[in-house]
């Protein structure tokens, strides 16, 4: 995937659902209630939870999972 298709894919958060980030060589990544950051001077694919931003490396991702509406929230 690239930055673009992987921005496409995750649009739609809104902090009510998690996601989970499946990383080449890697474990998951969670992150819940996430939100998409607005594209910054940086150019990153940034998520974050409210407290902490999660910087996305588009080319290592095998898959991606959205989950349905947290109840963590």
């Amino acid at each position: 995937m690239n930055d673009d298709q992987v921005r496409t894919a995750l649009n739609d958060l809104n902090g009510m659902r998690d996601v989970r980030i499946r990383f080449e060589a890697a474990d998951d990544c969670l992150v819940r209630t996430a939100l998409l950051v607005p594209v910054e001077d940086d150019g990153l694919t940034k998520l974050t939870d409210g407290t902490t931003e999660y910087v996305v490396d588009a080319d290592r991702i095998t898959w991606i999972e959205i989950g349905p509406p947290s109840p963590h929230r």
